[in-house]
This record gives C-alpha cells, structure tokens and sequence, in this order.
C-alpha cells in the first residue's frame, strides 16, 4: 500500500481520505445539486460513507491515493480529489526504474469542491501540490486527466495547468447524468513538467 502523503498549500490542505471526514464531506456536498452536473458527487451521509469506502478499498490495492480537500483559512473540509489507475511498469532488471518503488504512471480525478471553492483557488493549487508530489517525489512519468467532453470550463481548466489534449476517448465511462461519457483525455509528461508548474505557481501566487 501506497504511504499517502498530507499535501499542504497557502489556501488548501490535502488529507489523506479517512472516515474521519464523512461528516465534512457530506456538508460540503449538500448543496445545489446543479453544480455537479458533470460529476459523480455523494451526497448525504450514506453514499458518502459508501463513497469513502469504496475509494479506501482502492487504496489499499495500491491503485489510489484519495484525499479530503480542506480549506486552510478555517479548516473545514470543502471536497475531495484523488491519484488513481496508478501503475508500476515491470520493468526489467538491468533498468533503472526496476527497483522503483513509486507509480510509473497514473490519474488524477474524482475531484469535486462545494459551492463556497468554486472559482477560487482551491482547484488550481489542488493540482499544483498533486502534480508536484508525483514528479518530484514520486517520479512518475506521465499524469493524465480525464473530463466529460462537454464540460468546456474543466477542459479549459486543465489546459491552464499544462495538460495537453490527446482525444476523445468514446463512450469512456458513465457520466453524471447515466450515460456513456465520451471523455477529453489530457496528459501532463515529466519532461513537461517543469515549465508547467511554473506557469501555475505564477498564475496562483503571483497575482
């Protein structure tokens, strides 16, 4: 199982995911159920405990790394985001990633903030502490992130934080709204990395 690391910023604090914070999430999904047309949010107790569940099951596979998204000015728990489909190549052993102990590659997703953290900055420095954990410490490879291809403003928010559009993968996975999702499919490489995380601090912290 995969250590989980707490990622802290100047506005947001990544937790790793526990049972802990099934009454903050399910206050922070009570509100209009509109603002997650295009995710799959839990709501109420219940479906988040279930929610929490599932993904610490995936955790403890070595698949996922969830956390609990906290706003730093008054701590209170405003979503959640993970690492998932994490994957360690075989390599073979004469390479030098052979005894790598960390994912080669992976996902970021299941993100989702409450009405409060929408249009700040909590998204943005979310990827920025995610990002920074797996190249600079994990050293991974590649980061890809996934969104419905319809929702214009996530796809523009990805391409802000250096992810380059690969295609439209059809029929991908369920959407919020039950149907066959045809997903935007972006990637974020080590090589680019560098530049990347440049322009996102610049854009959170130098405004």
């Amino acid at each position: 199982m995969l250590t989980i690391p707490q990622l802290e910023g100047r506005y947001i604090r990544l937790e790793p995911l526990s049972v802990a914070h099934t009454e903050g999430l399910a206050a922070a999904s009570s509100g209009d159920p509109e603002l997650y047309c295009w995710s799959q949010v839990p709501h109420g107790p219940g479906e988040v405990t279930r929610y929490i569940e599932k993904a610490l099951e995936l955790r403890d596979a070595g698949v996922a790394a969830p956390f609990a998204t906290i706003r730093v000015a008054d701590g209170v728990v405003i979503g959640s985001t993970r690492f998932f489909d994490l994957e360690r190549w075989p390599w073979p052993a004469s390479h030098e990633r052979h005894a790598h102990q960390f994912p080669d590659i992976g996902e970021i997703g299941y993100t989702w903030l409450n009405a409060s953290a929408i249009r700040t900055a909590a998204n943005s420095e979310a990827k920025l502490l995610m990002l920074t954990h797996a190249f600079e410490v994990w050293n991974m490879l590649r980061i890809c992130l996934h969104t419905d291809e319809r929702n214009d403003r996530s796809r523009a928010a990805i391409v802000r934080i250096g992810g380059r559009f690969e295609g439209i993968l059809r029929s991908h996975r369920m959407a919020a709204d039950i149907r066959p999702r045809n997903s935007a499919r972006y990637s974020i490489l080590a090589s680019e990395w560098s530049a990347a995380k440049k322009r996102l601090a610049q854009r959170l912290y130098e405004r």
